[in-house]
Parts: structure tokens; sequence; C-alpha cells
């Protein structure tokens, strides 16, 4: 398999430019995307995305486990039953998450997937609405009702970018992620969006991600290659450890590459296709996953957390996650403090069972701090010191119980977080 990647595209050294010129030429057969203006909490933005799929488009999708789950996560959970995920237009607005508005959320989400299908000509089912933003307001209809024909007159196939910029609430760039490869001698592309800056913790099956392949892939298979990609990628993030009402990912498939049905089962031949695209999809999910946390609200520092040595994958999450979600740790790293008796703590408080102290290493960008349950000899203070200024920082633990072995990714926690959200509907 040859696989080109959106950091990939660089020939010159001019990554951002590269990559501007092949998104602005980038397409998916079978998909098109449009960006408008609909006012809905701030007058100076697009915010207002719609994403048409050709017909007998597959599609999959992972939502939220928030016990408050807003009106559209619950309406589209709907509508890709209603259709066997088979919709048609995905339509994204952001400045109002309806979510906590109860009867009248629901009324507002439906309203909004009658009148697009009525402007772009599809079944009302074949819409799926999704929000983000603000949670507890009611969702102005009437603006985005009076957007649709603008909406629906700016489709093009390359507006990757604009749809890019067009979900974003609180966060600083656009994320977007494509992926082409080759197999058995047949091009296959894939191509997404995500936004999320805080209330960032997906749980799932204020993030919001939207991935379109060309590859025709049954509805199951769907399934199973979006689920393995999320718990690879978007599942293991965190910039505050909040889950949204709002949180969801589509996976859409157009079939436009004309290959035979991709199906899950032992036919080699599949197996291979499958492979290579689920190695292709999660690489891409991973991009995006990771650019969320980089441009986490307020963040000056990604850190990556890898906990080794457990019992299972579970026990190593839970030890990474409690590390990724300390504020104690979090402000240090953003003060390139070596505070490394934080890492310990959050390691002893962490939910595992009978924990050896004695067995537990950590190392911090490659310095050993402990080992055996204490203070490293070999550690100097000024050696951590001097690497904490760098913007990507690693934690490592070696618990020595076990071999399984898990990562994750999240950001500091900065004065700018605070602000961003003490702000965040003035």
């Amino acid at each position: 398999m040859n696989t080109k990647s959106s950091k990939d595209v660089a020939a010159d050294g001019s990554e951002s430019d590269d990559l501007t010129l092949a998104l602005d030429a980038f397409e998916v057969a079978g998909v098109q995307l449009a960006t408008t203006e609909a006012a809905i909490r701030y007058s100076d933005r697009r915010d207002l995305v719609a994403i048409a799929l050709a017909p007998q488009s597959r599609a999959a999708a992972v939502f939220t486990r928030n016990a408050f789950r807003a009106a559209p996560v619950l309406v589209a959970s709907e509508h890709l039953a209603a259709t066997a995920g088979k919709p048609r237009l995905l339509l994204i607005n952001t400045g109002n998450a309806n979510a906590g508005t109860g009867e009248a959320g629901m009324a507002a989400a439906k309203a909004c997937c009658a009148a697009a299908a009525a402007q772009f000509g599809v079944d009302v089912e074949e819409v799926l609405p999704f929000s983000t933003g603000v949670i507890g307001e009611d969702l102005p209809v009437d603006r985005i009702e009076a957007a649709l024909p603008a909406l629906h007159a700016s489709l093009e196939p390359t507006a990757w970018i604009d749809a890019g910029w067009g979900i974003l609430t609180t966060d600083t760039r656009p994320k977007i992620a494509l992926r082409s490869f080759e197999h058995e001698g047949r091009s296959f592309r894939i191509a997404g969006i995500a936004k999320g800056a805080g209330m960032l913790r997906p749980d799932m099956a204020t993030m919001l991600g939207f991935l379109c392949t060309d590859a025709a892939i049954e509805r199951s298979t769907l399934e199973e290659l979006l689920g393995a990609a999320v718990d690879r990628s978007f599942h293991r993030i965190t910039v505050d450890g909040d889950t949204s009402t709002n949180d969801a990912v589509v996976l859409a498939a157009t079939g436009a590459a004309g290959n035979p049905l991709m199906k899950s089962g032992p036919d080699s031949e599949m197996s291979s296709l499958r492979e290579a695209f689920s190695e292709a999809l999660t690489s891409l999910c991973i991009e995006l996953a990771q650019g969320l946390v980089r441009d986490g609200e307020g963040a000056t520092r990604f850190i990556e957390v890898e906990v080794a040595g457990g019992r299972t994958a579970q026990e190593c999450l839970d030890v990474a996650f409690t590390i990724a979600h300390s504020p104690l740790v979090k402000t240090a790293l953003y003060a390139a403090d070596a505070n490394w008796g934080r890492i310990l703590m959050a390691i002893g408080r962490s939910p595992l069972v009978d924990l050896d102290v004695n067995k537990v290493s950590i190392a911090m960008n490659g310095i050993t701090i402990a080992e055996h349950g204490s203070r490293a000899a070999s550690y100097r203070e000024s050696d951590l010191e001097a690497s904490l200024n760098e913007t990507d920082i690693t934690v490592r633990v070696e618990l020595n119980r076990g071999n399984a072995r898990e990562t994750v990714w999240t950001s500091d926690l900065s004065h700018d977080y605070v602000r961003i959200n003490a702000e965040y509907r003035s």
C-alpha cells in the first residue's frame, strides 16, 4: 500500500503552503461541502456547514455517552437508524449546542432537518443535524432556515478548508487531514475535519468529526472500522476531562471509487483492503485528535503520556488519564516546573489495585526521574528543567506488573484556559 497523508505534501519545506494547495484541490468523489454565515451567535463568521453525500452513500457514527445528549445527537441517531445508515446531508451549526433544551430543542433540530431537506432535495430522515456551542439556549431556527439557500448555492467538492473553519467554536484553527492510498491498482481517498478545544475528553461510543471516503463499504464494516479508529485516536485525548453533550464522529463512504463492496469476513482480498483502509483511517483520526489537543483552549504544551507494564490495557489507560487530568500536573508543565512529585501522586491515586510502588519508574523527555518508587540516583533537576521549555513533552511510566501499554495525549493548563472559559458567554 502506498499511503500519502496531509503531512507528506511539503516538498520544499513550506508544509503549510503546500498543504493549503493540496486541500484546495483535494476531492472525495461523491462529496460536496459548503459554508455560510447564519449569525447564529456571532455576526462575523461562517457558522453553518453542509456536507452533501451522493445517493447510496453509507455512513456510521459514534455519539457522546453524556446522559444529557443534545437534541441534534438524538435526532441524528434516529435518522441514521431510519435510513439504515444512508444519509444524504450533514448539517452542522456552531454557536449554539441545542443541548439542555428539552422538547423545544428536539422540535428545533427536526425543523432544521425539514428545511434543509426541502432546500437540498432529499428526504427529512436523510438529514443528520449536528450542533456545537453554548448549552441551554434555544436554537435560532429562523436564522438557519434563512441561510439555507446561500448554503445550498455554495456547494463545491473542494471546500474542505472552508468547512474546517465553519465548524469551529473556541478553536483557533481548523483541523483537516487527508489520506490517499492504492490497493490492487485502485485509488482510494479519505478526508476529515474536526473541531474541539475545550470540554474535551471524548467518551463516545464539544468535539465533532466528519470523515468521508470514496470507498464502497457496507454499513456494519463502516461501524467496525470507525469504532476501532476512534478507540485509538479520539478516545485517547483529553484537554480538561469533560465530555460534551454534543460529541459525534461520522464516517461516510460514497462508493465512488468503484471497488467491490468492502465487507467483514474471511475473504482474503477483502481482508487486505480492510487492513489498508483501517490503517489509513486510524492514522487520519490520530492526526485530527492530536490536532485538537495542540489547539486546546489556552494550550502551550502537547503532552504524550505513555504507561507500560500494566496487566491490562485498561490499567494503563487508568493511570495515563489520571496523570493527564491532574490540574497539578498540567499547571506544573505549563510553568515548565520540574515538579515530578505531582506525577508520582497521580499514579498513586489512580484506580489501580495492589500497585507495588517499588516497581514503578518515571521518565520525562527521556530523562529518568524515578525508579524503584523513588528518585533515581542519576536524576538532576537542571537537566529536566532545560527540556521542559519544549512545546512537546513526553511522560513515560513503567508499572512493571504486566505487558500492556497505552498512550494518551493531553495539553497543559494555562491562565488562558481560565480566561477563555470565564468569558465564554460574554
